[in-house]
């Protein structure tokens, strides 16, 4: 029996006729640079056609998904995949839901909680009356309360659930944050209504509302003048304007006057109350809610429940003094210890009770950690996790399936993860192969790749220049073969360059006191015009220092916007710098018609030079956003979205211009043999081909280009962007920007998803900026930036509750030589760095 999957003449975006064998069974990792073709090799072929054969050998109907551009492929399993574009985005979704270990926990605590009484507030031990009962929606029987005979519901596991009327906070509807509006960004202060000091209406607006508010002031007895300032207006006044007539804050300055009827009567709703009825309103549309946020509307943890998102009975119940919520907040390496003492703490018939859900919650808790995110609460938010974590939640859960004739496909697994936790998370990837199935990834890690049984190596390069097979065979036979530069780099050929600037320098930043989440009362010194590197086991805390203490603070010191930082006692050192830039992994956009090219500002030089070229159109007609010019059947989308009953929506190609998104007469001009929907799908790389003697277009691509965004093509929807994509486009974007001064630039694992040859480039892109006089501070675990880097900073010793500490700084010899620095600093960048 033939133990391969065989591809023959795989032609999918850039491959060039591939074929290759892929041994079954096997650990197999697919690398190469950035844009090489090799996440079209793993998931748009082998993937797509493994689910396509098996649903089609059952008998269902696939048209859904077509058959890839490949003459063939044999000796294929069902295959599942684990991609970075997973994330549930609901905020009900937590780590505890998606993993199913808090349900386990509910299921505890509504079998052995004990809680107060609230009529003598004497503890109620458990009934175990109900313990058959394993339905969470079910209403517990009243019983007395064996002190006072008061009678009390007995426990469900719906007791503990956000997401049920009967465990949720009813104030926030278990969503742990309520809506609420800033008066600061809905109303200009210094304004009067007249003058427009409504941010969100426009002239024509605010002319109509001027005698709403006259009329509905004339109602109650008072004036209300639209010529003063907001800030001068007297507390009803605001309240009228803010709030309208029939809020409770406005109506306890006249308790016993009615509304007026009708609008022209006064009947005015209000600036922020209208703001959050439409914001409520319009739950199914994300970009409205987004473009409201934006207005005036912020989240804010919940008065009533302090962010628990349950009821104040649920909080109440303990298991052996521990409430749920306290368990929810433990790190998952804590709760598995809590959970492994549970036995000593039960007696006898509580334990017969136990056991089996403790078990259970065992073997899913010590999976969790052994994948790299023991460092994670169960309260966690879902949308808050990276792609990285994301994906190791995932291979958890695969891990307890027992699957096997599977062929997973993971999209690198090693996002975020601290090289100290990759020996862990190759040892899973290793478990799932030795269940019988074959493990597909693309990676770039060099520590992955030597653990694989088989790895493949795609290329040459981006784009154009990749789609071939350099190199495939064991990691020893891809590190001996000439041409191939992952080879170069695991044989150690090839390094990234780790030149660096001798001593401290003279001035830095200093953050005083960070005492937010695990930080434990943290004094750090960061030196300025310097490359610093800010490492650490994952959860250690270099997100809460860096991200919520010092870029909040920076935005506050020089923007006078954003979210307060998390706590803290100062920050000293802002004289020395003249702006702060914090380049994170946020989303550019959640809106599919924003893409590489119009958040670059590249497309509207482009436009330019296709208007150029017509005698008749103009630039606003090569834009796909605007009518004129674009596909009004799509409206210049390119796709159709189809609306399917009781289905998620499916989108189809337009059938009128076919998925260009324009008109014929804008797809006629032509510059340099390309019209503008071909501009679109071409890669940067091609692009700055194209453009090359456009000073305002190849400026621009250059720029991303030099930050390894070569491959991407200029018309990928942002929602599509990776995180790192994402931040190497705003640091393409910020580089373009003139700046006079000393600047701070504040990054987030930039490096994520690139090979060494294009973090090569990346660091390269730093280095220049630091040369300019600026500074750079990274949060990174990539060795070869750590190696690179003027100054290094490691939290830890551990993640979750056990880290928060600094454990080392300085250059990177002197933090490799710090006794009991873990991984980083001991054994292995010790060796990259001597």
């Amino acid at each position: 029996m033939d133990n391969c999957i065989r591809v023959t003449g795989a032609r999918l975006h850039n491959l060039r006729n591939v074929s290759l064998s892929l041994p079954k069974n096997k650990l197999v990792v697919l690398t190469g640079l950035s844009g090489s073709g090799k996440s079209t090799l793993a998931f748009d072929t082998l993937h797509q056609e493994g689910q396509r054969q098996y649903l089609e050998s059952l008998g269902m109907v696939t048209g859904w998904t077509s058959k890839p551009a490949v003459d063939s492929i044999t000796g294929l399993s069902p295959s599942i995949s684990v991609d970075q574009h997973l994330t549930n985005r609901s905020p009900r979704s937590t780590v505890g839901t998606v993993t199913e270990v808090f349900t386990y926990l509910r299921l505890l605590w509504s079998r052995i909680g004990a809680r107060p009484c609230p009529d003598c507030g004497r503890s109620i031990p458990p009934s175990y009356a109900n313990a058959a009962e394993a339905d969470e929606d079910a209403e517990g029987e009243q019983r007395p309360c064996p002190h006072c005979g008061c009678l009390v519901p007995e426990l469900v596991m719906g007791c503990f659930s956000f997401n049920k009327p009967a465990g949720a906070c009813p104030a926030c509807t278990g969503l742990g944050e309520v809506i609420r509006p800033d008066v600061r960004r809905l109303v200009d202060g210094a304004k009067s209504v007249a003058e427009g000091a409504v941010r969100s209406w426009n002239a024509k607006f605010t002319e109509w509302s001027l005698p709403q508010l006259r009329a509905a002031a004339q109602h109650y007895g008072f004036t209300f003048d639209t010529g003063r300032p907001v800030d001068d207006l007297s507390e009803q006044e605001r309240d009228l304007l803010l709030h309208g007539v029939e809020s409770p804050g406005f109506r306890r300055h006249f308790p016993g006057t009615e509304p007026p009827k009708t609008v022209a009567a006064g009947r005015f709703e209000g600036v922020a109350t209208a703001l959050l009825r439409r914001y409520e309103d319009r739950a199914d549309d994300p970009e409205y809610r987004e473009r409201a946020e934006r207005q005036g509307l912020v989240k804010q943890p919940c008065e009533e429940c302090g962010g628990t998102r349950l009821r104040p009975e649920s909080r109440a119940v303990t298991v052996h003094g521990l409430t749920i919520v306290e368990a929810a907040r433990l790190p998952l390496t804590d709760l598995g210890t809590w959970l492994a003492g549970l036995r000593e703490r039960s007696d006898e018939d509580e334990w017969l009770l136990v056991e089996p859900v403790a078990a259970d919650l065992e073997e899913r808790v010590r999976r969790l950690t052994d994948v790299g995110v023991g460092y994670l609460t169960l309260g966690q938010a879902t949308p808050s996790l990276s792609a990285g974590e994301t994906q190791r939640l995932r291979l958890a859960a695969l891990l307890g399936s027992g699957l096997t004739g599977v062929l997973y496909v993971l999209d690198e697994p090693t996002i975020g993860l601290h090289p100290s936790d990759t020996g862990r998370l190759v040892d899973v990837l290793r478990r799932l192969r030795d269940l019988g199935n074959t493990v597909l990834v693309v990676e770039h890690d060099l520590d992955v790749l030597r653990a694989a049984d088989h790895v493949v190596d795609v290329g040459p390069g981006a784009g154009r220049d990749g789609g071939r097979i350099v190199a495939a065979g064991t990691p020893e036979e891809v590190a001996r073969t000439e041409g191939s530069v992952t080879g170069a780099y695991l044989s150690g050929r090839m390094c990234v360059p780790s030149s660096r600037r001798r001593g401290d320098s003279d001035t830095a930043v200093v953050i005083r006191g960070a005492r937010a989440h695990n930080l434990k009362d943290l004094t750090v010194r960061i030196p300025l015009r310097r490359l610093v590197t800010v490492t650490g086991p994952s959860g250690s805390g270099k997100s809460t220092l860096l991200l919520d203490i010092l870029g909040r603070a920076a935005r506050r010191h020089f923007h006078r916007a954003g979210d307060p930082p998390a706590e803290h006692d100062g920050v000293d050192g802002w004289e020395h710098l003249s702006k702060a830039v914090l380049i994170d992994q946020e989303p550019i956009s959640r809106l599919p018609r924003s893409n590489a090219a119009t958040y670059s500002d590249v497309f509207t030089p482009i436009r330019e030079v296709f208007a150029a070229r017509s005698r008749t159109l103009t630039a606003g007609h090569f834009s796909f956003n605007v009518p004129g010019g674009r596909c009004e059947r799509c409206e210049g989308a390119g796709v159709l979205t189809v609306r399917m009953h009781f289905l998620p929506a499916v989108e189809v190609r337009c059938p009128t211009c076919k998925g260009r998104r324009f008109r014929p007469e804008v797809l006629s001009v032509r510059y340099e043999g390309h019209d503008i929907a071909e501009v679109l799908q071409a890669t940067v790389d091609e692009a700055l081909t194209v453009f090359k003697d456009v000073p305002a277009v190849a400026a621009r691509l250059r720029r991303m280009a030099d930050v390894g965004l070569g491959y991407l093509p200029l018309g990928q929807p942002a929602t599509t962007l990776s995180g790192g994509e994402a931040q190497r486009l705003k640091l393409a974007k910020e580089l373009g920007r003139r700046t006079t001064g000393r600047a701070l630039y504040l990054l987030d694992e930039p490096t994520t998803g690139l090979h060494s040859a294009d973090t090569a480039r990346l660091l390269d892109v730093l280095q220049r900026l630091v040369d300019a006089g600026h500074s750079v501070v990274t949060i990174e675990h990539n060795t070869d930036v750590v190696r690179a880097s003027d100054w290094l900073i490691d939290l830890g010793p551990v993640g979750g509750a056990g880290g928060g500490r600094v454990v080392a700084e300085g250059t990177p010899e002197d933090t490799a030589a710090t006794r009991g620095h873990g991984r980083v600093g001991s054994g292995r960048a010790g060796s990259l760095t001597g």
